[in-house]
């Protein structure tokens, strides 16, 4: 996950400040020296540093912060708002064309994946919009970017128009254009060629291609792993092209993240888009403020509760629900709904969107065991179609037959049905509405909360946005990750956030009881 390095350094520099009353100028020289540290160490270019930190010491010194009644918040106010500026405050959305198509025009060095991401937005677009694109492969020096091109296009069902590598490449573009026009395709995206280095023969042709093409959208593809090479890459194609918006990939693979920090500062180009991971659907809309929030280690729920959008049918939502009530869910809705829980994307970065768990301690080793997830898929698919639809016919005559058939230990299969039956009994006290009864499956024992705390306050929570449960994210129907997916850390997952949300709530309402004596 990219700026876990970063955001680990800043946990650490606002925890010192919350540990004063107050803050001197002393104080905020300190911090802001330490984070320009850690921003150096992130690759962050030095004249982006050196702004963002004059900027935080000027605001941060005034008497507004210096005698508020919580500075350290007030500094970690300030530092979001300066880190969003450099992002680039707004969300930059595609531009469109008037009248159809809509063309963009990827550019970038070889390697930085252009032609993936090509795909993806044509992905993208496809299921956002509900749109028809095309795209044009338009790179003739490297005949395996075609075929990536067209296999891409095969599995999104999007069309692709080639050539070969015969014909010039503005001749490929000027054809594809007709043929999108006659096919009123709303978007074209036009994959141009690379080098390992920018030359003048590259930027000739791509500068041939936007005179031909009029593009509404210049897009210039950049690996994030480079760190503030980005930047200077991102500043040569724009004077050359007058790029308009920059796409960063690999951004799960930058453990130090300076390329996001420094791209839009530099170039005054806005970043569109990250790619976070090898997956078609690995594409992300870029919200500077959001991506603050998750450097500065304060969670992303809007993103995670798009994700989980995403991948969830209301309808489908609903009747997984009502299943659960009538206590009919089976191990077929459970491999359902495992399905859809993997394809939001790798669970430990998922939870770093919770507030407060980016920089928490318990969750740094933490990493999902895909083998266990295959052993689970095992286990099911050894059962029979009565078994799956009605796990009580699983005695142990039948429990050791499957063991046997999907390579695990009778224990392991013993487990994996008591993990199921104990997330359905808690979901039932989720959809019930009985806060108590969910709180006894989770361990947590509701004798011991403060006696002011109002379950039924927080049972009408559920479901809202009241507490950070990833079970509550993706509509009524989704299961509790910490049960249903098996034991050890992964296991733990899900129980881990759950409580962690009842400690702060607890602890909420304590405060709140002192203040009221």
């Amino acid at each position: 996950m990219a700026f876990e390095s970063l955001t680990e350094r800043l946990q650490n520099v606002f925890k010192n400040l919350r540990k004063k009353g107050k803050i001197s100028e002393a104080d905020v020289q300190e911090a802001t020296k330490e984070i320009r540290l850690a921003l150096l160490e992130a690759d962050v270019a030095l004249p982006v540093v050196k702004d963002f930190i004059k900027k935080v010491r000027e605001r941060a010194v005034g008497h507004q912060v210096i005698d508020t009644l919580n500075p350290a918040q007030q500094i970690i106010k300030i530092v979001d708002e300066e880190l969003t500026a450099i992002l680039g405050s707004d969300t930059a959305e595609i531009v469109k064309a008037p009248k159809v198509p809509t063309i963009i025009m990827m550019v970038g060095l070889q390697g930085a994946g252009k032609t993936t991401f090509a795909g993806k937005l044509a992905n993208k677009l496809k299921k956002e919009e509900n749109a028809r694109p095309m795209m044009i492969a338009a790179d003739i020096y490297r005949p395996a970017a075609i075929d990536q091109l067209k296999t891409l296009g095969q599995q999104i069902d999007v069309p692709v128009f080639e050539l070969g590598t015969d014909m010039a490449a503005t001749e490929i573009v000027k054809q594809g254009l007709e043929q999108a026009r006659i096919n009123h395709n709303d978007y074209v995206l036009i994959d141009t060629a690379g080098r390992l280095q920018i030359d003048e023969k590259l930027m000739t042709e791509l500068r041939d291609v936007k005179a031909l093409a009029q593009p509404n959208e210049i897009l210039l593809v950049v690996d994030a792993m480079i760190g503030q090479e980005a930047a200077n890459v991102a500043r040569e194609f724009n004077e050359q092209l007058e790029v308009t918006g920059v796409i960063l990939t690999k951004i799960d693979g930058d453990t130090r993240g300076g390329a996001a920090l420094s791209v839009r500062q530099i170039t005054g180009k806005p970043i569109k888009f990250t790619g976070t991971g090898e997956k078609i659907t690995d594409i992300e809309t870029f919200h500077p403020d959001r991506m603050s929030s998750r450097i500065l280690g304060m969670g992303d729920m809007l993103t995670l509760i798009e994700k989980a959008s995403a991948e969830y049918d209301e309808k489908k939502s609903l009747e997984m629900a009502e299943k659960m009530r009538e206590n009919t869910f089976d191990f077929n809705d459970f491999i359902d709904q495992l399905d859809q829980v993997q394809n939001m994307g790798p669970m430990e970065d998922l939870l770093k969107m919770l507030p407060g768990m980016a920089g928490n301690p318990a969750l740094q080793n933490i990493k999902v065991d895909e083998k266990d997830i295959a052993r689970k898929r095992a286990i099911v698919s050894s059962m029979t179609p009565a078994e799956r639809e009605n796990p009580d016919l699983l005695n142990p005559s039948r429990r050791r037959r499957i063991a046997a058939g999907s390579g695990n230990s009778f224990v392991d299969v013993n487990k994996f049905i008591k993990d199921f039956n104990q997330a359905k009994k808690m979901m039932q006290g989720v959809l019930s509405g009985d806060m108590s009864k969910m709180m006894k499956q989770m361990g947590v024992n509701p004798n011991q909360l403060p006696k002011n705390m109002d379950l039924s306050a927080m049972e009408g929570m559920m479901g809202g946005q009241g507490m950070p449960d990833m079970s509550a994210l993706g509509g009524a129907g989704m299961p509790d990750m910490g049960s249903m997916f098996g034991g050890g850390i992964k296991g733990k997952i899900g129980e881990f956030a759950t409580k962690q949300a009842m400690k702060r709530m607890a602890n909420k309402m304590k405060k709140a009881k002192k203040k009221r004596k």
